[in-house]
């Protein structure tokens, strides 16, 4: 025995006596370190990773890994074990550690299927590239295999793995989904554009120009195909809902640190966990900074979002959240690359005229953006089955913007002939703001029939949009200087030359030409050009919807029916509250039936058929001639069939679909040179097959992956030639894959190795002789996990493939980013 061994046991000795211990009890109070370890998984025997492990009543804790494998280390005692997942009930466990570490301390989770919601108050239990249920498919929560609709879907992990910072970001992980341009929610679904977005399952009217910010996000869903008979006048190839982290049972906490390409600096934050140790106050707290540079000429944007969240659950009857969700982002407005004109004739070439980092600008332009939402949502269960759910948004959207842009056309010489280098151009000055109100009240009803299960909601919404008459402001400058100059003229006539300033042969513009082979990007004094805003104020308008609706959700033995059906009141009004105010009042009866037949548990074969409606706003277009109105409002619908499984064990989400949607009355510009307001409909229709795939392969092998195949083309016009066109940026097909492999060799253990690859076909744009190459592009990630922190590198677009996300015309196309990468570090606590 050692002197200092035999030292300490004399002390013990000594200690054990003056207590009144026998010494070999004293002596084995030495605090020897001792570990337990085991796995965690559910009752099919699926590892359950990122449990909670928790020694009760000590600030001692940690979580399982990919593989639900858990270690801690421990002083020898006895200890009580805490096992507590979302989703799952929670488990404890005494261990008797006295003797030495412990191995195979294994525990079984079952799920608890009391916390499914009516309206999401906390956050979901998945943690992986796998989610299994929705709430934008009924407004209640429901597995997605039980939704007779595509719903595709981007988790947050996805997000985390690919460094995804906003929603532009995440558009190839979605099948059938890609830009139209670089603007917010300008996306293409299943071929038709679209614009409108869900914040938690509520209508967001978004007016801005940055695609949304993503820290705060849990996960996007894009619902295919028409959701009016939900969610009032939706697009009809799909909508996109982004759902917002929710507070968690659990004490979670993470700091991240990143930078990048183009000077890119962010740090996030997220914290969550209950406020009291009753777990009655849930509270979640999401930051985020970023200051990043571009590829692009005078772009970059400072971005900060802070988004606290709490829920109040007092007893398993009442469950209450409220959240609050500011972003601001300062830039400048990307209007696309400009490329030389169709006079040059050099067509597909076009694009190679001027390098993807041009942009048209000045170097004093500015856009800054600010948004808010603050959301209530409430749900009581009267008994159990009845439930009472609703939810309040009020939404503020603030723009600050001044801009040097193409006017949308070439510069002429005095003859009307077009010159190909040199671009038409506008500035613009504007200040908006818009405020929007979404009010959403439902019950659910759950009862039997003999042996027919009913699940009945009835509710009602109530939508407004307010662009009010304080507040906003504009100066547009654009056109041609008139003879005297003293004024502007919007459009150049050859055979009114005489009414024009003319110099060296060419019409003098009121904004300076902007010259694509010697680009001027100096400051600006916009108080030299003469606006053509003779008020300079935007009219008030004001948009609002009431919608009524029932849906019911049957099911007998292994079939299930879904039938909805919702009546809505539209109302748009223009010039609000003034003697000139105008008045648009619409209404639309929308139905919506789908089944879902289950004949094995691992197999879901569906069929819906459902219809999407969206009024012509007066507040976009006008009841008078100018634009050929009045127009009847965009009238769409779907017939979708397809298949939905799990597989591994539920590890695994195969869904296929297999759709035809047509759309009637889509407004397109009728290319009038004496009227570039006139617009024209068309008619359009999509057929097409998607797959999408989900999960993990194996316990170390994490997969995401989509196809589709798509054929968007314009069935009606007025112009003949039109028929049988490809739609604007709907290409033929596309697909993407996106795989991590996460090692747990002793050596290798916390390394993860991510491999994805996307591609797109070519597509046209709104000009009929330019068309957007196909493009392939190839990305991968490193990461490494160890104790508490996490490393990680993504490389984007590994063979600096030059591509075009999509583009309007040769004025504005949309280039994606070149080779780029992003390290980060984080810590977990």
């Amino acid at each position: 025995m050692s002197k200092s061994r035999s030292l300490w046991c004399g002390i013990l000795t000594l200690v054990g006596f003056q207590l009144g211990m026998p010494v070999e009890s004293a002596v084995a109070q030495v605090t020897t370190e001792v570990s337990i370890e085991g796995q965690v998984e559910d009752e099919k025997g699926v590892p359950i990773p990122n449990v909670s492990v928790r020694i009760d009543n000590q600030k001692i804790s940690t979580r399982t890994d990919q593989s639900g494998h858990y270690i801690l280390k421990l002083k020898s005692g006895k200890y009580a074990l805490r096992f507590s997942f979302i989703g799952f009930q929670t488990k404890v466990r005494n261990a008797d550690l006295t003797a030495g570490s412990l191995k195979g301390f294994h525990a079984v989770l079952q799920e608890d299927r009391s916390q499914l919601q009516n309206v999401e108050i906390t956050g979901r239990k998945e943690r992986s590239f796998k989610d299994g249920g929705s709430f934008s498919g009924t407004k209640t929560e429901t597995r997605l295999r039980d939704v007779p609709q595509a719903i595709s879907y981007v988790t947050k992990e996805v997000m985390e793995d690919q460094q995804a910072f906003r929603t532009i970001d995440l558009l190839k992980n979605v099948s059938g989904m890609n830009a139209f341009s670089s603007y917010d929610n300008d996306f293409v679904i299943r071929g038709f554009r679209t614009s409108n977005s869900l914040l938690n399952g509520l209508r967001n009217i978004s007016q801005g120009w940055s695609s949304s910010l993503l820290p705060n996000i849990e996960k996007m869903e894009v619902i295919k195909g028409p959701a009016s008979a939900l969610f009032a006048n939706t697009d009809a190839g799909g909508t996109v809902n982004m759902v917002t982290k929710k507070p968690l049972h659990e004490n979670r906490k993470s700091v991240m640190l990143s930078t990048g390409s183009y000077n890119t600096t962010r740090v996030t934050g997220d914290f969550t966990g209950p406020i009291d140790s009753s777990q009655t106050f849930l509270y979640r707290l999401n930051l985020a900074y970023q200051n990043a540079g571009s590829f692009r000429q005078l772009q970059g944007t400072e971005d900060i979002v802070i988004a606290p969240s709490f829920s109040f659950i007092p007893d398993d009857k009442t469950k209450v959240n409220f959240e609050l969700m500011y972003s601001r982002t300062n830039g400048r407005l990307d209007r696309g690359q400009p490329t030389f004109g169709e006079a040059a004739g050099l067509g597909q070439g076009s694009l190679y005229t001027t390098p993807i980092s041009f942009a048209i600008g000045k170097d004093n332009d500015f856009l800054n953006e600010t948004t808010l939402f603050s959301t209530i949502s409430i749900q009581h269960k009267v008994s159990d089955k009845i439930s009472l759910n609703a939810s309040y948004m009020k939404s503020m959207y603030k723009e600050d913007l001044l801009e040097h842009r193409t006017s949308n056309n070439y510069a002429v010489d005095a003859l009307g002939n077009e010159i190909p280098t040199l671009m038409g151009m506008r500035t613009t000055r504007r200040k908006t703001l818009y405020n929007t109100d979404n009010l959403t009240l439902y019950g659910v009803y759950a009862f039997n029939t003999g042996e027919v299960s009913h699940n009945l909601l009835a509710g009602y919404d109530f939508i407004q949009s307010l662009k009010p008459k304080d507040n906003n402001s504009a100066f547009n400058a654009r056109g041609y200087r008139n003879a005297a100059n003293t004024g502007a003229i919007n459009n150049y006539r050859p055979a009114n030359s005489a009414n024009y300033l003319i110099v060296d042969g060419m019409p003098v513009p009121n904004v300076p030409h902007f010259d694509l082979t010697n680009p001027d990007y100096s400051f600006s004094e916009i108080s030299e050009y003469f606006s053509l805003s003779e008020a300079n104020e935007f009219t008030p308008t004001k948009y609002y919807v009431n919608g009524v609706y029932l849906q019911d959700q049957i099911k007998w033995k292994n079939l299930q029916v879904l039938i909805g059906l919702r009546k809505e009141y539209y109302v748009d009004v223009l010039n609000l509250d003034q003697q000139e105010e105008q008045k648009v009042k619409e209404s639309a009866f929308l139905p919506r039936f789908g089944m879902v037949y289950t004949p094995i548990e691992a197999l879901s074969i569906y069929g819906t058929y459902t219809q999407s409606y969206q009024p012509q706003g007066l507040s976009i277009i006008s009841t008078n001639a100018d634009n050929g109105g009045p127009f009847e409002a965009l009238d769409g619908k779907m017939l979708e069939g397809g298949f939905k499984m799990e597989l591994l064990e539920k590890r695994l989400a195969v869904n296929v679909a297999v759709y035809r949607i047509e759309q009637d009355n889509v407004l397109v510009n009728a290319l009038d040179e004496d009227n570039e307001d006139l617009l024209r409909p068309v008619s359009q229709r999509a057929t097409g097959v998607e797959t999408d795939i989900y999960g993990s392969l194996t316990r170390n092998l994490s997969i995401l992956a989509n196809f589709s195949y798509n054929k968007a083309i314009i069935t009606k016009s007025a112009v003949s030639s039109d028929i049988g066109d490809l739609m604007a940026n709907a290409p033929r097909s596309q697909g993407n894959i996106w795989a991590k492999y996460t090692f747990t060799g002793l050596k290798t253990k916390g390394l993860g190795l991510a491999l994805g690859a996307n591609y797109v076909t070519k597509r046209n744009t709104l000009e009929e002789t330019l068309q957007l190459p196909a493009y392939a592009l190839v990305n991968a990630a490193l990461s490494y996990s160890v104790n508490k922190f996490k490393m990680a590198v993504n490389f984007n677009n590994i063979f600096d493939k030059t591509h075009w996300m999509g583009g309007y015309d040769y004025n504005r196309v949309f280039p994606g980013t070149p080779r780029n990468f992003m390290t980060s570090i984080g810590y977990l606590f």
